[in-house]
Order: structure tokens, then C-alpha cells, then sequence
């Protein structure tokens, strides 16, 4: 049975979708058959991996609303082992039209149940607000990502995301847990960067991974080609970042086809 895991953060500019696309590219490159899930009306998952958007013929708009069966949807990516539910610009008023519908925060997970036993993981890019969408995420995951930029405002709504996953725990699902608190944007040679990594893991400490994602051009380029990072520049610091982040999410749900000399990826200093 695979493991769903949404990455969330209402702050919009923290990492959210560059994690989503690249944490699921970096698992199917260490062979484990990974699912993007694109639950954001934006569709930046989607044309981050090569798809435009508008020619998207159906989405996971469908699936929620319609009950369109999601295997009939989901695409092949560039990347092997790497699949993409796609979203589309109608996503915006799923909201909407839930509102009236039965189990209206649980229509994500009931769509995903169908395929969850199909692929190794399942990583839900979700939308950047603490709306419907972003619930029926929340519920329909086993655990969640948390980006966080090393940036000035860091912790800022942070509080508001965390008590949303509470709620979610108390009333919706009793299973999901916090995978961890990703630390993004990093600059070494910027005294504020170290100043947000200290004071996150002082806050958070055990629930911050310990990949950090640094500051790369190539990571910001690659969705311009359509491409994840490894596709675009695998040996750019981005790629060997989010490696290592899939190899410490592998260790921390005891996968075991990783050798102990393949677990860790030395970061080099160039590039």
C-alpha cells in the first residue's frame, strides 16, 4: 500500500510545488512508482512536469467532483517510475461546488483510495490557502511536508497551518502526522538564512528534516523547460538536495531496498 504525503503551506513562495515535483521525481529515480497528485488550481505541478494546462482534456477536478475513476486520468511523465494527476484552471470552483456535496472533505481520499495500492508513494502538491481543497488533501494524506523558507518571515502563518492539521487529526484523520518540516531557499552566505535555521530548529527540532534545499538557479529554470531537476541538471545542487530528501523520507518509513552506503549523497560544493 503506498504512502500519501501532501506538501503544504498556505505561504505562497516557500518551495511547495518545486518540493512536490522534485521529491516525487527523486523517489521514482530511487525506483519506488510515485504519483504527483496537482491540487492546485494554479496547475504549476502540472506544467512544471511538461503539460500544458489548457490542453488538459480531464483532471482531478473530475475525480472530486464527477467521481471520474483517476486511473483514467493519470499521465505519463518524462521521468520513469513518475506519474502526474494533473489540475486544471476549473479546480478554482471545486470549493463551490462541494460545499453541497456528501463528505465534501473526504472526496479526495476516496478518490485516491481507488489507486493508493498501485504506487509507492503519492505526493499531493496542495493549493496555497487553508481552503476545502487543501483539507480533502489533508484528509486523503497519511503525512504532510511542511516547506519553510530562510527567509525573514519564516515562521509566519505557520501557527495557522499547524492548527488546521489539528483540526484535521481531531475530526477528519486520526492517522496523518507531520513527516516533517522542510527547511528551503537557503543562502550560506547570508547571515539571516543560518539565523531562520537556527531559530526553526530550536522551535521545531526533531520534526525538521535534515536535508536543507539551497538557494539554485537550475531550480528555478528547470520548470521553465518542463523538466524536474534531475531531468534538467542531475548534478546541480537542487537534484542532489531533493535525493537526499526522498533517501531521508525512504529511512524514516524503513524502506529497505537502499544499501547503508546509498542512503546519503555527499552535497559538493559547485554547481
Amino acid at each position: 500500500m503506498g504512502k500519501i504525503i501532501a506538501i503544504a503551506n498556505q505561504k505562497g513562495g516557500v518551495g511547495k510545488t518545486t518540493t512536490a515535483i522534485n521529491l516525487a521525481a527523486s523517489l521514482a529515480v530511487l525506483e519506488y512508482k510515485t504519483l504527483l497528485v496537482d491540487a492546485d488550481p494554479q496547475a504549476n505541478s502540472t506544467s512544471g512536469v511538461g503539460f500544458d494546462p489548457r490542453n488538459v482534456k480531464a483532471s482531478i477536478y473530475e475525480c472530486i467532483i464527477d467521481e471520474i475513476e483517476p486511473a483514467n486520468v493519470i499521465l505519463n511523465t518524462s521521468t520513469p517510475n513518475m506519474f502526474l494527476l494533473p489540475a486544471h484552471i476549473d479546480l478554482v470552483g471545486a470549493e463551490i461546488e462541494m460545499i453541497n456535496l456528501p463528505s465534501r472533505e473526504k472526496r479526495m481520499r476516496q478518490s485516491l483510495a481507488k489507486i493508493k495500492d498501485d504506487y509507492d508513494f503519492i505526493i499531493i502538491d496542495c493549493s496555497p490557502s487553508l481552503g476545502l481543497i487543501t483539507v480533502n488533501s489533508l484528509t486523503a494524506a497519511d503525512s504532510v511536508i511542511i516547506p519553510v523558507q530562510c527567509e525573514y518571515f519564516a515562521l509566519e502563518g505557520l501557527g495557522k497551518l499547524l492548527n488546521t492539521i489539528k483540526i484535521v487529526q481531531s475530526r477528519l484523520n486520526s492517522a496523518l502526522s507531520i513527516e516533517g518540516i522542510l527547511l528551503t531557499m537557503y543562502d550560506n552566505r547570508l547571515r539571516l538564512s543560518n539565523q531562520v535555521v537556527e531559530e526553526v530548529k530550536t522551535h521545531f527540532q526533531n520534526m525538521v528534516f535534515d536535508t536543507i534545499v539551497q538557494r539554485n538557479t537550475k531550480l528555478g529554470e528547470a520548470p521553465s523547460f518542463g523538466l524536474t531537476i534531475i531531468m534538467h541538471d542531475a548534478s546541480s545542487k537542487g537534484a542532489i538536495n531533493y535525493l537526499n530528501l526522498a533517501r531521508e523520507i525512504l529511512q524514516k518509513n524503513g524502506f529497505t531496498r537502499l544499501s547503508e552506503s546509498e542512503k546519503i549523497i555527499n552535497i559538493t560544493e559547485e554547481n
